[in-house]
């Protein structure tokens, strides 16, 4: 990425730009009350510090963390609905929850203290991507109990731009008014960018020159940055990576700045550590693992050591853009997307970086896991662009043994290349559902 930023604005200098000392010691003030409020206002937490011989003075510096239980998923899942909320039901203001295609949704509850924090960080995170109250911002995440939408609903009425909440689909109309509104800044999912992308080449819009946008902030799912070369060259923006999870707040846990090295975490409301997701032993800065975040401001769904599941790695080290939080790197996968095929360690993310070093390759593939006479077998299907795709057969035959092997150095395993006509593969209009496990579906 350039070093040289097109703008390096701060909303909340006095937060984003803390002396190191001062924000280590707010949290572990904010640590300390939050596990004596939890120890009194929540039975879930109230039994798990008794379980593990925990108690609130036991938090004496922020090391002590480590002392804490871990907070899981199945936690969220088992105590559905409220059985985590630490605030009566009577200070709830909005609730938000996963699509629950798997069983029962993941809940997550809030204030209007806890709106008024997302709303911050989200003011925050929409600046620190350059945009203002001068910017018009086409907002196509999800609206509704996905945080998405609503999430950046809030920051970009913080900021004062003028707000588009268009959520996804109807992608005709989505570029007829990203034209005539003059949107300047876009928030989606990536897959989703690509695929307004691909509609306006379909309607014969010029990006360049009929859409005035400049900035784009994606999130709610991996993305590589062969993904972020492929969209700022179809859509004409600079790309910005927003992480969030909704059993957290939502989106505006972390953003990049300006100079795109590392995400930086919003750490005066969010702790973040890394550990070995086999062990749960930390792993000292540098070090690839598994982030977990404590939300040390949240008040009616406080959760303690909550494992994201995201692998990535943490950094101290000073920022350019003057920003003192701890950041975090783009995320490498998910371990609950992580592959085993034959014995290996797949990531999704690694396949797709190579997909889209090909131009003769549209941004759009599917993968299918399967298991054939008790071995397990990986098929990749990508889409052809139109023009390779009228190459020829023998063209495409010897494009894909030359892929097959490329994959096969960068996997170690062996995998099935299916290079499909143009658009045959599903559109997403959210996240994008890049993986099919038949192992699973078998059982």
């Amino acid at each position: 990425m350039s070093t040289k930023p097109s703008h390096n604005l701060v909303w909340n200098n006095k937060a984003e730009c803390m002396p190191v000392k001062e924000r280590r010691e707010l949290q572990l003030k904010l640590l300390q009350d939050l596990v004596a409020r939890l120890s009194v206002q929540s039975p879930f937490y109230r039994n798990l510090f008794k379980k593990h011989g925990v108690k609130p003075e036991d938090i004496k510096t922020l090391d002590d963390l480590r002392r804490l239980p871990f907070t899981v998923k199945d936690d969220l899942r088992d105590n559905y609905p409220f059985e985590l909320f630490a605030a009566p039901l009577k200070d709830v203001v909005r609730v938000h929850c996963s699509s629950g295609t798997t069983g029962k949704p993941v809940v997550s509850g809030y204030t209007a203290n806890d709106i008024d924090m997302w709303t911050e960080m989200m003011a925050r995170s929409l600046t620190a991507a350059g945009a203002s109250y001068r910017d018009v911002v086409h907002n196509s995440y999800g609206y509704g109990l996905f945080t998405g939408g609503l999430g950046a609903d809030l920051g970009a009425r913080k900021i004062g731009a003028v707000t588009v909440p268009m959520s996804g689909g109807v992608n005709n109309r989505q570029i007829m008014l990203m034209e005539d509104f003059g949107a300047t800044v876009l928030t989606s999912t990536p897959s989703y960018a690509l695929v307004l992308a691909e509609t306006a080449a379909q309607m014969g819009v010029d990006i360049k020159t009929r859409i005035k946008l400049r900035v784009g902030v994606f999130g709610a799912e991996p993305w590589t940055e062969e993904m972020r070369a492929e969209i700022e060259e179809k859509l004409h923006l600079e790309a910005y990576d927003i992480f969030g999870m909704g059993e957290i707040m939502g989106p505006g846990v972390s953003i990049e700045c300006p100079y795109h090295n590392g995400l930086h975490i919003q750490d005066d409301n969010f702790l973040p550590e890394i550990i070995d997701p086999d062990t749960g032993e930390p792993l000292p800065p540098g070090e690839q693992g598994e982030l977990v975040i404590t939300t040390l401001t949240k008040e009616a769904m406080p959760l303690i050591r909550y494992r994201t599941r995201d692998i990535t790695r943490l950094t101290d080290e000073p920022c350019s853009c003057g920003r003192t939080g701890v950041r975090h790197f783009k995320l490498a996968g998910r371990t609950d997307d992580m592959l085993i095929i034959k014995g290996v360690n797949v990531f999704p993310s690694q396949i797709e970086g190579v997909l889209l070093r090909h131009g003769e390759l549209a941004p759009q593939y599917v993968l299918v896991v399967d298991r054939v006479n008790n071995l397990d077998r990986l098929e990749i299907q990508v889409e052809a662009t139109e023009e390779f795709f009228c190459s020829g057969q023998e063209c495409i035959e010897q494009f894909t043994n030359n892929l097959h092997q490329e994959m096969q150095q960068m996997l170690y395993i062996s995998s099935q290349i299916t290079i499909v006509p143009p658009h045959t593969i599903q559109r997403s209009e959210g996240k994008a559902k890049r993986l099919i496990d038949k192992r699973i579906e078998a059982k």
